[in-house]
Formats: structure tokens, sequence, C-alpha cells
């Protein structure tokens, strides 16, 4: 995969779910998850994203998109955190939008 790019996720009972909202906010891209044990990676290629609304779907609507960062150890690209998605980039593409 050219310029991966996505969350690493501490191993827990959300995992699965939070995998799924990921897959389901992004159609047609090809996500990768790496089972590592403790941890999980999941990328895509060039930008993935993930919305509180679809966490909300998988994980009751309660959930707050700023939790995701109590589960997520570390991430590839650049991070761009609104109220209600985080975006994962590579930096290349970021550097081709600030052009």
């Amino acid at each position: 995969m050219k310029n991966p790019v996505g969350p690493v996720l501490r191993m827990g009972d959300e995992v699965e779910l939070i995998i799924a909202a990921i897959e389901d906010d992004n159609p047609g891209t090809e996500i990768e998850v790496i089972d590592r044990g403790a941890y999980v990676r999941v990328q895509g290629e060039d930008q993935i994203t993930v919305t509180e609304q679809t966490l909300r779907h998988y994980l009751g609507a309660d959930y707050e998109i700023r939790s995701f960062g109590g589960i997520m150890s570390a991430f590839s690209g650049r991070v761009i955190n609104t109220s209600d998605a985080i975006t994962w980039q590579s930096i290349a593409l970021g550097k081709e939008a600030a052009r």
C-alpha cells in the first residue's frame, strides 16, 4: 500500500466495531487491518475518515468522537480533527492540498 495512513488502536472490546465504522465511512477504499496482539493498525491509502455518526451507530448513541483518543495509541499520517470526524491524511496529500 502506497502512503498508508490511519490509527493504531489499543486492543479492546470496541476495536472490531471501530474497524467496521472506518470501513463504512470509507466505501471504495481498501482498509488494511494489521493485528499485532496488543494493538491493531488500521490503515488506508492516502486518506481515511471516521465520523461520530458512524461510531454512534456501532458503539451507541452517546459515543463522543473525543473519546476516540483514549484508544488510539498512535497513528500514521496527519490527523485532522473536527467536532464530528477524524481524518488521517498522508503528508504528501496535505502538501498538495495546501498549494
